[in-house]
């Protein structure tokens, strides 16, 4: 907030909890994203996030927005799981989905083509509302190749710390690599997220870098620093994302990239050119391929050139920002705006 609020931006504090599911409590939720929304008289309103967009889409159609914006950024555990409880909940959020886009002055975009085609499907929007638009964009001239550094090459996985984005996946992969003696190094960046029931302890991660299995970074901000020190970039997701930005970043810096036979991933990495896909959750595959790039300088060098222009060709910022400003005009909203 104080970042944003430094480059002149005003913020608004909403209180809205993540894993809260009183009635009562998501009512008071929504009624205080109503008054903003009277208070500031917005002439279009943009939600990133389950929650933000499904409370947001019924305060902005209670306080008589103009517009409404969803950003569908990945449908994630409440679409994917199979517990008898997410199944209840998909269920659930699926009604209220439909309502929150039933308004002929709400539209959605979506990050892939799967979650779009989902979505329209599922009936949970009309297609002519659903936009598609392939991830938020990635600045190419901060995001930029460096020369690989020398020594063992570094593989980095950069995420919030869950099972689910396949950081368990990645740990067993490098206990096949150590048993293969592959020389190579991995890193975690990033920490837990107790709002996500599939966080990682703090001690699991601290045990599995005292261990020697894996490096254990904690948190980065310098991102860029992070892919210029990396010889490859993985995320084994094991769900449908948007288009995972640390992929998008890492082959903007010309990293080849290891990530999943998943959306998202998917609609970024072409498999045996600017990367590999790999099945979820499969630890032996994705030894396989961090093997390859390891032991092979040309292909990374070959792989991260590629993956380069695939982002210069279609994910730059400048393209996605374009995008966007289409889809706000749709509802009246100028460039000058």
């Amino acid at each position: 907030a104080e970042r944003l609020q430094a480059l002149g931006y005003r913020w608004i504090a909403w209180q809205v909890g993540r894993k809260t599911m009183n009635p009562l409590t998501e009512l008071r939720t929504i009624s205080e994203l109503v008054k903003i929304y009277r208070d500031e008289q917005p002439g279009l309103v943009h939600h990133h996030t389950i929650k933000p967009v499904l409370y947001g889409s019924i305060a902005a159609r209670i306080a008589g927005v103009p517009g409404i914006v969803n950003a569908i950024t990945g449908r994630g555990f409440v679409f994917l799981g199979d517990k008898y409880w997410v199944r209840i909940l998909r269920w659930g959020v699926k009604k209220f989905y439909r309502v929150a886009f039933s308004p002929p002055n709400c539209a959605a975009i979506f990050e892939n083509r799967s979650d779009r085609d989902y979505f329209i499907a599922e009936k949970l929007i009309d297609a002519r509302r659903a936009h598609l638009i392939p991830g938020v964009g990635v600045d190419t001239r901060k995001f930029a190749p460096a020369p690989e550094p020398g020594g063992v090459p570094l593989v980095a996985l950069a995420s919030r710390m869950l099972w689910d984005k396949g950081v368990g996946v990645l740990v067993e992969a490098a206990r096949i690599l150590r048993h293969r003696e592959v020389p190579v190094r991995i890193a975690l960046a990033g920490r837990p997220d107790p709002g996500n029931p599939n966080s990682i302890p703090e001690a699991t991660l601290q045990g599995w870098h005292t261990e020697g299995i894996v490096e254990y970074w904690g948190f980065r901000e310098d991102m860029a620093a992070v892919y210029a020190q990396a010889s490859i970039v993985t995320l084994p997701t094991m769900y449908a994302e948007g288009i995972p930005t640390v992929l998008l970043e890492a082959a903007a810096s010309g990293r080849p990239v290891v990530t999943t036979q998943m959306p998202g991933g998917e609609d970024l990495v072409l498999d045996g050119e600017t990367g590999y896909l790999v099945p979820p959750g499969d630890a032996s595959a994705l030894a396989d391929a961090l093997e390859k790039l390891a032991r092979s300088p040309e292909i990374r060098a070959a792989m991260g050139q590629a993956a380069r222009q695939r982002v210069q060709d279609a994910f730059e910022a400048g393209k996605i920002n374009e995008a966007t400003l289409q889809v706000y005009q749709l509802f009246g909203i100028e460039r000058n705006s």
